[in-house]
């Protein structure tokens, strides 16, 4: 089964704080890993514990992609967050954000 992407709008706001190549890089992952079997766990998939942001994190080196299956609407991802990981911190539009 395929699913369909979305990105909140404060996803797509998030992307502005990230180069050009950094969003090449994450849409493409996103693409791929996302598309097909985004609730398998793998090495760079996996559930967070419960947080106010998303329900599921995607690393692609150290950018992070936090996203939500919406099980209301089968066949739907979407991204709520995307961030990057610097040590132990996690910076989402120029902030540090705990999960």
């Amino acid at each position: 089964m395929e699913y369909a992407i979305r990105f909140a709008e404060s996803a797509e706001e998030h992307l502005q704080w990230l180069t050009a190549r950094q969003q090449t890089i994450l849409l493409d992952a996103i693409e791929i890993q996302l598309r097909h079997e985004p609730f398998k766990e793998t090495r760079n998939r996996k559930p967070l514990r419960p947080n106010l942001i998303a329900s599921w994190e995607l690393r692609v080196g150290n950018l992070r992609v936090l996203y939500e299956i919406d099980e209301e609407e089968t066949g739907t991802v979407n991204v709520t967050a995307i961030g990057i990981k610097n040590g132990n911190r996690l910076l989402i539009a120029g902030e540090e954000i705990d999960l």
